[in-house]
């Protein structure tokens, strides 16, 4: 059979399993990243495994998301990750060094390799050849653990590019277009695969962006070949030796086709409140604009913000609009300085943000009540932004340079000339935000009094009931779950005090209902918990006693999350029987151990005496992991049983 690149990279790191979809494998772990949003939970579970070592090649901890430190918590976190970095030989990215997608993608991403992180959109370095899936952070613990990752062997679906982007039509637009024709969900179960005579004309930093935005449609990851364009962007980088060449076989299988003609993309953007709701600028041109904000590790390269100079280049920012850049890296930011770019940004009238994440997540730069704000990220659900009233349209940053000098949506192809400029021959170095030191074992870990132990399942009882504590619609998402922002990222670290704020967006009372119920069930809609990877998701529910999440479907890394924690994630056999639930209804699930073995379970809505069809959705080995109480408590009987045999 003629291999795609997807394949390729599986079978070279199997370790267990057969290559069929469906199919659960073991696979090795050449790299994992964190950041620290979710990499205090993930270094407090590596603490947990009780190991002595770390069996990757190259393990990351970046400090970019919670960088406003209003409080001690934030400041605290970074000393806790940077004494666990420096007792496991962990690289340490100190706070601003950048976005770690942007900086993982320059220094350390290597074709042909498979890299976990604990952050949804890891498959950025799918753009220059490595298979790289977002994680939940016990995954992440465990590969650094153990070396490998367990995953749902996914289909492929070859998105065949055909020609070549026109003049302000760009990269994000192309992806905006794939998730129009796709959705939000229809990537779940699959990896994209990019391939065709116009993936030549696409760099490395275009093909990342796509990558990146790829985790918008629930897809295991995205990738694109190994070529010319990834040497020469590694060369750029000083990391030519890390090329690998890597392509699909002529003729290799895939199991769906997606064909897009990039002549005929036009800039687009998405509009309030979802990825995939999508419309051509055109369209929408005239709508008054109060926020324009361009980053992100969707499009904060150097090429990206190249081109915002040259267009703010003798301009003016429209006074009714506020425009802040935030770079990807400090790399950027200090070539940008070099060459007077920035010069051009602050005379226009923008506001430069550190190099980091900033407002994508709602760390900063919240717009006004019913502001419009367009937005070069990846998410743009709502309150995301810190604003509940605020429409976020999600845009290239052409798209978005164009808007702020006129104050209204605007189609940049109204504009004359598409900015021009030089790429370096060689990108600066910068190196004195990095701090790597080989495994220290006797180095004593900072612990901060806002850093809180984590809760571990209890093990599988084989009946479970509970009160129906809260019943969502369709997508909701972690934010909805799990709400992020300036207010609550310092407290990653401390689940008790996370735990009032949880379904916060839906309900304000669901932590008053669990604790006067002793937990319960959740019923969810399809898509349920689509978005990040935060696993505080399954976290907050498991610290407040809830068993079950019963859902139309899940999104992937959350239904993962939930089996790591110990919460079983069933779905309806008839989508119809979503109807047969209310909130508060009690319901039983008896004979749980039998029945997650045979993937069919039997509900009995104890109120109405209706009885429901579930199934479970997972492997031997997931069904394991459930029955001991989640992931962490799996792992470690497995050490302990492999230190005695």
């Amino acid at each position: 059979m003629k291999r795609n690149i997807t394949h390729k990279i599986l079978d070279k790191h199997l370790l267990q399993g057969e290559l069929l979809v469906g199919n659960s494998i073991k696979v090795a772990v050449n790299q994992t990243l964190t950041q620290d949003s979710t990499g205090t939970m993930v270094y407090l579970q590596l603490e947990a495994l009780e190991v002595e070592s770390i069996k990757t090649d190259l393990s990351v901890a970046y400090i970019d998301h919670n960088m406003l430190q209003t409080g001690f918590e934030n400041a605290d976190d970074h000393a806790f990750i940077r004494s666990v970095a420096s007792k496991y030989g962990i690289v340490y990215s100190k706070p601003g060094n950048g976005i770690c997608h942007q900086l993982h993608l320059e220094r350390f991403a290597v074709p042909g390799s498979i890299l976990i992180g604990s952050d949804s959109h890891t498959p950025t370095c799918g753009g220059l050849g490595a298979l790289a899936i977002g994680a939940g952070g016990l995954d992440i613990a465990i590969g650094m653990a153990c070396g490998y990752y367990y995953l749902t062997v996914p289909k492929v679906i070859k998105v065949h590019l055909k020609g070549q982007l026109r003049p302000w039509s760009s990269a994000k637009d192309v992806i905006l277009h794939v998730l129009k024709t796709l959705t939000v969900k229809g990537g779940v179960g699959a990896v994209l695969e990019y391939a065709g005579e116009g993936v030549k004309t696409l760099s490395v930093t275009e093909r990342a962006t796509i990558t990146n935005m790829g985790a918008e449609l629930g897809a295991t990851t995205s990738i694109f070949p190994s070529d010319e364009n990834t040497l020469d962007f590694l060369t750029r980088q000083g990391r030519a030796a890390d090329y690998y060449p890597l392509t699909a076989d002529e003729n290799a299988t895939y199991d769906e086709e997606l064909i897009i003609d990039l002549d005929m993309v036009e800039p687009s953007a998405a509009l309030p409140h979802s990825p995939d709701n999508i419309k051509c600028v055109k369209e929408i041109e005239g709508r008054k604009v109060d926020q324009v904000a361009i980053g992100s590790c969707t499009n904060s390269s150097y090429t990206d913000l190249m081109k915002v100079a040259e267009m703010l280049k003798g301009k003016r920012v429209s006074p009714s609009v506020g425009l802040v850049i935030s770079p990807g890296s400090s790399s950027v930011l200090g070539m940008l300085a070099k060459n007077g770019a920035l010069a051009s940004m602050i005379s226009a009238g923008a506001r430069l943000l550190e190099a980091g994440c900033g407002p994508c997540i709602g760390m900063g730069q919240a717009p006004k009540s019913g502001a419009v704000s367009l937005r070069t990220f990846n998410r743009n659900f709502k309150g995301r932004c810190g604003t509940d009233s605020a429409d976020v349209y999600l845009v290239s940053p052409e798209t978005a340079v164009a808007s702020a000098i006129s104050g209204v949506i605007t189609d940049p192809r109204t504009l004359t000339d598409y900015p021009a400029f030089f790429e370096p021959e060689k990108y600066d170095l910068v190196e004195n935000y990095w701090i790597s030191s080989p495994a220290s074992p006797k180095a004593m870990i900072e612990r901060g009094p806002n850093i809180k132990e984590f809760p571990v399942g209890k093990m599988l009882r084989d009946k479970v009931s509970g009160t129906t504590l809260l019943k969502t619609h369709d997508n909701v998402t972690t934010d909805d779950i799990m709400p992020s922002g300036a207010a609550l990222l310092p407290f990653r670290s401390n689940i008790p005090e996370l735990s009032r704020h949880g379904f916060k967006t839906l309900v304000s009372d669901f932590r008053d209902r669990a604790l006067k119920y002793g937990g319960g069930i959740v019923i969810g809609g399809s898509n349920y918990g689509q978005g990040s990877s935060r696993e505080h998701a399954a976290l907050i529910p498991l610290y407040l006693g809830v068993s079950a999440v019963i859902a139309k479907s899940f999104a992937r890394i959350h239904k993962m999350n939930l089996i790591n924690a110990g919460i079983l994630p069933l779905v309806f056999e008839n989508m119809s029987d979503y109807d047969l639930i209310a909130e508060f209804d009690e319901l039983m699930v008896d004979d749980c151990h039998s029945g997650l073995e045979q993937g069919r379970l039997k509900i009995l809505n104890v109120s109405t005496g209706k009885v429901i069809h579930v199934l479970f959705e997972g492997s031997p080995r997931e069904v394991e992991l459930l029955k001991a109480g989640g992931a962490l408590n799996y792992v470690k009987a497995q050490m302990r049983e492999e230190q005695h045999a």
